[in-house]
């Protein structure tokens, strides 16, 4: 994989990184979207799994996407849109195809930690460290408006987020996401 001159792994490069479609996260081979207490394993809360299944069954008519409102993440990484990624010596900027184009900002200066008093945002806060080869990013902040995927997975403020990019060779960018939303999930 190409790394910058200062070590770091090179995120940017020449190009764009085009995902791969997952519309519903909490399964492994798209299948379209059902109902989640009849198809989907997923530790609901009652009041997320009655949400869940309300977007399902309005075939998803408050989407954000479908009112060109930003997706938030994990989603974005979801979508089949591409995206940038530019690097500085102190952050990472996500700039998104798609919807209305939003841009992300990881803050990864050494410094960088997440103000006391967030402001609540589609995306969150998010700051990042480099473990080797791997970026990882530890996003709070979230406005809760946002779903998880194109499935209807709601998402709460209290949503926390550690995200892992790798670039595992010139054309690969592996992602791992590890949520923990206590406001719609129960821990397993």
């Amino acid at each position: 994989a190409p790394h910058l001159p200062d070590g770091r792994p090179d995120f940017g490069g020449m190009g764009a990184w085009y995902p791969g479609f997952s519309g519903n996260i909490a399964e492994t081979t798209w299948k379209g979207v059902h109902s989640a207490d009849k198809h989907v394993d997923v530790p609901f809360l009652p009041s997320a799994l009655e949400l869940f299944n309300e977007r399902v069954e309005t075939l998803a008519k408050d989407d954000p996407e479908a009112q060109c409102l930003p997706v938030g993440v994990p989603r974005y990484m979801f979508d089949p849109y591409p995206f940038q990624m530019i690097q500085t010596g102190d952050r990472l900027i996500f700039i998104f195809e798609g919807d209305n184009y939003p841009w992300r900002v990881v803050r990864t200066d050494a410094a960088a930690a997440h103000p006391k008093n967030l402001n609540p945002t589609w995306m969150g806060d998010a700051v990042g460290h480099y473990e080797g080869d791997t970026l990882v990013v530890d996003v709070v902040g979230f406005n809760g408006k946002a779903w998880l995927d194109q499935a209807g997975h709601p998402q709460t403020p209290q949503q926390h987020l550690v995200e892992r990019y790798t670039r595992t060779d010139s054309l690969t960018l592996k992602y791992e996401v590890t949520i923990d939303d206590p406001g719609a999930y129960a821990d397993r």
